[in-house]
């Protein structure tokens, strides 16, 4: 049986996407800096970051296809240098590894934020442009979108390369809050809840992993397949929340540009002073203001891929916060975030 490597295989997709894995008997190794939350015996686990030539090649060593989860989410970070090094440069190192290695497959696990409409598409459909990244509304969406064009440039050479695309994973098992598992226990704290309302592409992670094997096993070569769900305003989505959990909460719209000023100010003082994750960023409201409803059809007719409702594991998501009852120290609440990557 072939060897299958997953980097950033212990963040949120990727331990669904290992037991999706495991669940068709495949040999897995993970390459990750972090430990998973619960180890099975029969994962090879390597510590280690994707910015280290020598541990990818040495990851990369009897693989046959490898999926390229690991990345840096969310919208902020002290050092925004971290973003292109993390998402940008450690696809590279990835990629030349891969290919020197002669890898019979390759999935690069890309994100929706950088299809959005944020400059002119001259008739193209916003799923299927491949966007210049200095058209990105910040640094993590330009990190993103480098990344992308790097993966793409490897399949234009010949390289057996597809892309994955997420929308919004959500799921009970989120141990270490992704952003749009925070944004939703933000919102689950307020009583009185000011929102963007902007469209939200929510998907269950199981189907997420589920599309990511699909892409691999049945995509074409230099094609992007979006893997989402249902897609719907985030003022609908609160108040399914509040009937879901039994909390009395007032959802007030508020307009894009008080949201924007907001998180500038926000995100003024994360960097200057507090050295703290913000509740929202600019570039996150930026994302928001520009989301659209993308289409999942390339990936239900090539793929067979098949999302289930999202009202199930919304509540699944809801029961298991309010059981849990926090945040972890160290979690950002990014409630304009739309980051909901691998690692």
């Amino acid at each position: 049986m072939a060897l299958v490597l997953v980097t950033g295989g212990s963040g949120f997709i990727g331990q669904h996407l290992v037991e999706a894995l495991r669940g068709r008997g495949q040999r897995v190794r993970v390459l990750d800096v972090r430990r998973p939350t619960t180890a099975s015996s029969d994962v090879d686990h390597v510590h280690g970051s994707v910015l280290d030539g020598a541990a990818v090649d040495a990851a990369l060593a009897g693989v046959d296809q490898v999926y390229h989860l690991a990345g840096l989410p969310g919208m902020w970070v002290a050092n925004k240098q971290d973003f292109h090094d993390v998402n940008c440069r450690g696809t590279e190192v990835v990629l030349a590894a891969a290919r020197k290695r002669g890898v019979s497959r390759f999935l690069h696990c890309s994100t929706e934020s950088i299809l959005f409409p944020y400059s002119k598409l001259n008739g193209v459909a916003a799923e299927e442009a491949l966007q210049p990244a200095d058209a990105m509304p910040g640094a993590y969406t330009r990190s993103k979108s480098l990344a992308e064009h790097h993966a793409a440039k490897a399949a234009a050479e010949g390289f057996p390369l597809v892309i994955g695309t997420p929308t919004m994973p959500i799921g009970a098992a989120d141990h270490n809050l992704t952003p749009p598992t925070a944004m939703l226990w933000y919102f689950l704290q307020k009583k009185v809840q000011p929102h963007l309302n902007f469209l939200v592409n929510l998907v269950d992670v199981r189907d997420v992993a589920t599309g990511l094997v699909l892409t691999m096993e049945r995509g074409r070569t230099g094609q992007r397949y979006i893997l989402g769900g249902d897609c719907v305003r985030l003022g609908q989505i609160l108040r399914m929340m509040s009937a879901m959990s039994g909390r009395r909460q007032l959802p007030i719209a508020v307009p894009g540009k008080v949201a924007e000023m907001s998180a500038i100010m926000l995100e003024y003082i994360s960097d200057r002073i507090t050295h703290r994750p913000p509740n929202g960023t600019a570039e996150g409201v930026r994302i928001a203001l520009a989301a659209s409803d993308l289409s999942i059809g390339k990936a239900r007719t090539e793929l067979g891929y098949s999302p289930r409702p999202i009202e199930p594991v919304l509540r699944e998501t809801i029961t298991h916060l309010l059981a849990r009852g926090g945040l972890p120290a160290s979690g950002a609440i990014e409630h304009h975030a739309l980051s909901s990557r691998a690692s």
